[in-house]
């Protein structure tokens, strides 16, 4: 993989994106960099159609700002550990979650939706229009009832400046028929005591006697000690890796979580920043590692990984 492009990003990865349908009309030119992807809400959004096909992509005519859209310098939401984050984020208890199936093959314990996927979900669950930010770029852009003055979002997959239902990208309030989030990693086991496992469900990368066929491996280290969080823990990639050996955004993240509804204490979950980095443009649909991409969409993502097998994501954690 050529990483040229993927290292031009200067903003931190631990960001989780939501997934997009992706079609091959939808991509008009190749992705450079955050201000040429879909996630560019601003006035000079490059792209042509929206992620899920229609026209005109979803944007806004208010301002040219990128960043704006999730982060703001000042005053951000402060109810979850996300980085100053500039829309508010909803109630964990108002999503329905994967456990509400009663599948038998789903063995993990699921906390309260937060960390990094309750930033995600401010925009994709639909229930805010997408430009509903706490801190508008300038000042004057908000009324005394915090109310956006001269609302001027467009864009043929949303309403009202808010993602239209039916589609990917808006996965809802109802996240059952989505990969799980907010869940232990396999199957619980892993913890700051046993931190590379076993853990409790063997079809996972060091889930005991199971080892992955392609070597990759579940790593932990000491976390930074101005935190309240004392792991971090990824699976290593070795094979597309840019730091062999320590975490980077090429890597599957997890994320570190000391839960007291969910037993084994400090631990790492699975949350939509474990597969998605919402400023990698070198992947369709924000992905940390390609599944595969048919030749259709190669001109626009020329940096994608190529793997020799399919599912390249999905196996990287599964031992399947």
């Amino acid at each position: 993989m050529n990483h040229k492009l993927f290292n031009r990003t200067a903003i931190c990865a631990s960001l989780a994106g939501a997934s997009l349908m992706v079609s091959s009309a939808a991509f008009s030119a190749q992705m450079l960099s955050i201000a040429d992807s879909y996630h560019n809400l601003g006035a000079n959004n490059t792209r042509s159609t929206t992620p899920n096909g229609g026209t005109p992509p979803n944007h806004s005519n208010d301002t040219a700002e990128i960043c704006v859209f999730c982060h703001t310098p000042h005053g951000g939401d402060n109810t979850a550990a996300v980085p100053i984050w500039n829309r508010k984020l909803n109630d964990p208890t108002s999503y329905t979650r994967y456990s509400s199936l009663g599948t038998s093959t789903f063995d993990a314990t699921e906390a309260p939706i937060g960390s990094v996927t309750i930033a995600c979900l401010s925009c994709h669950d639909g229930t805010q229009a997408i430009d509903s930010v706490i801190n508008a770029p300038g000042s004057g852009g908000y009324n005394a009832n915090g109310a956006r003055i001269g609302n001027n979002f467009v864009g043929a997959d949303q309403t009202n400046g808010q993602l239209a239902t039916g589609i990917v990208q808006n996965l809802g309030t109802d996240l059952s028929n989505d990969h799980p989030v907010s869940m232990q990693y396999a199957g619980g086991g892993v913890s700051v005591s046993t931190p590379t496992g076993p853990s409790r469900d063997l079809d996972f990368v060091a889930g005991g006697t199971q080892t992955h066929p392609r070597g990759f491996t579940l790593n932990s280290e000491a976390a930074p000690a101005n935190g309240s969080l004392t792991r971090l823990w990824w699976i290593e990639r070795n094979d597309l890796s840019l730091n062999n050996g320590g975490r980077d955004r090429t890597d599957i993240i997890l994320y570190s979580r000391d839960e007291t509804s969910v037993p084994g204490g400090e631990q790492p979950f699975v949350e939509c920043g474990s597969c998605h980095d919402p400023h990698n443009v070198d992947n369709p649909t924000f992905l940390r590692v390609s599944n595969g991409i048919p030749q259709s969409l190669q001109a626009d993502f020329p940096d994608a990984v190529d793997p020799t097998y399919g599912s390249a994501l999905c196996l990287t954690c599964h031992t399947k």
